[in-house]
């Protein structure tokens, strides 16, 4: 039994190291081949040395797994839990969505690397609207810099920064150790929790680490990417403080800010007012700025999550003027700007309106797709330490299933087999 074990381990982990290219199966035929001494050169394979093997994500790695084994998007008969994204259909009483427009001739110019005027308005009037009331200072236009997806805006802000030392927090978004390791003047620097029971770092810790390790910046998820736990009132309020006494860039992607399931507004469909008076629970470090064009706070959002659109690729960094336009003078080399036509049909999506009633819907679709994914997982005797609070991720434990169930790479293997698709311990709801 214990060989049976072992050998599944071998070969799910083998599976993975091929997958990478580390070829271990193509370095043992190497080597036997060697050791004939009838080894040819059309036998060698081709590692074009000059670059890098590079890691592909956990999502993308799951997702080829299980398109190994039939997977396919459009099959209902699959679990889909491994991409990071929702689903982007219609959800029961959510505002209809019209994505059909004829393209003019100015649309097919390229669009301002800072974005579209008209769409750099409507965010900045959004972040106002529910973060800035009765506050002196206030976005404008030129505090948003529209960018092609969520990691372009995060390589965007990566290259714009001088030599510093940027912090992360373990476990958090696993691209952010990747975009950070890209540029020389950048040294990662992990923060790690005093108390590993914490779902979050309380701000004297953040302080603390901030202060001792040097930090010239901050990159976090809030909510949390995997772990759906969120920063929020006086917390997220002291982290912003933080960063305003230590000069310190508090760069915040806040992509889940809509998923949120523990509010005390009431849903139109319980009985709450649907009007602008009653809005779901969102969150954002946006609140607590004192001045929108000094506080060093950068917020990275977009249509990818909160307005589950992520094939526009249109998303956005709002930050103080002066960083924005650096931020343009970076995207003018990096990437060129977002898609001019998919912005400008990304207009009706920041109607106010429009965003506080989609809002609810997805609220109210997520919480069921938690409140079910939990249960079962509690059936099955997969642990979750943190409910999520946010977001449609849960970080489960599979440490107490049996083996070899209880590897990771495992779990995935025999996940695949069953039609369902996950990247490790770590399960999406989609």
């Amino acid at each position: 039994m214990a060989h049976r074990h072992h050998e599944r381990q071998n070969t799910a982990h083998n599976i993975f190291l091929e997958f990478h290219k580390h070829r271990p199966q193509s370095l043992r035929k190497i080597k036997e081949e060697e050791n004939k001494g009838d080894l040819t050169p059309s036998d060698v394979p081709m590692d074009f040395d000059m670059f890098q093997h590079v890691m592909k994500t956990g999502v993308i790695y799951a997702t080829s797994r299980a398109r190994g084994h039939g997977f396919d998007p459009e099959d209902p008969g699959w679990a889909n839990m491994g991409q990071g994204a929702p689903e982007t259909g219609p959800l029961p009483g959510a505002p209809p969505r019209d994505f059909q427009m004829s393209i003019e001739d100015a649309l097919l110019e390229y669009a301002p690397v800072t974005g579209l005027k008209e769409l750099r308005i409507k965010v900045a009037e959004y972040y106002n609207h529910l973060y800035r009331q009765g506050k002196d200072s206030k976005y404008t236009f030129e505090n948003v810099c529209i960018v092609p997806g969520g990691r372009a805006g995060l390589t965007r802000c990566m290259a714009a920064l001088g030599n510093t030392q940027v912090g992360y927090f373990t476990p958090d978004y696993t691209a952010y150790q990747q975009s950070l390791g890209l540029f020389v003047r950048i040294t990662p620097s992990p923060l790690l929790h005093m108390n590993p029971n914490e779902a979050t770092m309380p701000p004297e810790d953040f302080k603390f680490q901030a202060v001792g390790r040097g930090l010239g910046a901050m990159l976090w998820s809030n909510p949390a990417n995997p772990t759906g736990q969120s920063l929020e009132g006086e917390e997220l309020e002291e982290y912003v403080k933080v960063a305003r006494e230590l000069n310190l860039a508090l760069i915040a992607d806040e992509f889940y800010s809509h998923y949120y399931y523990d509010g005390e507004a009431i849903d139109p469909e319980d009985g709450g007012a649907d009007d602008d008076s009653n809005w779901p629970k969102t969150v954002s470090s946006a609140a607590y700025l004192e001045d929108v064009d000094v506080d060093p706070v950068i917020i990275i959002n977009g249509l990818t999550k909160n307005w589950r659109c992520p094939g526009f690729r249109v998303c956005w960094i709002v930050a103080p003027k002066p960083v924005v336009n650096m931020l343009g003078s970076a995207g003018s080399f990096l990437d060129g700007g977002a898609n001019a036509p998919l912005q400008k049909l990304s207009l009706p999506l920041m109607d106010l309106d429009f965003i506080r009633r989609d809002t609810w819907a997805l609220q109210r679709t997520f919480k069921k797709k938690r409140d079910y994914l939990l249960a079962e997982l509690a059936r099955i005797g997969i642990n979750v330490k943190w409910i999520p609070t946010a977001t449609f991720y849960i970080w489960a434990d599979i440490s107490k299933l049996p083996c070899p169930l209880n590897d990771c790479l495992v779990f995935l293997e025999e996940c695949v087999k069953h039609k369902i698709c996950d990247p490790d311990h770590n399960i999406t709801i989609i």
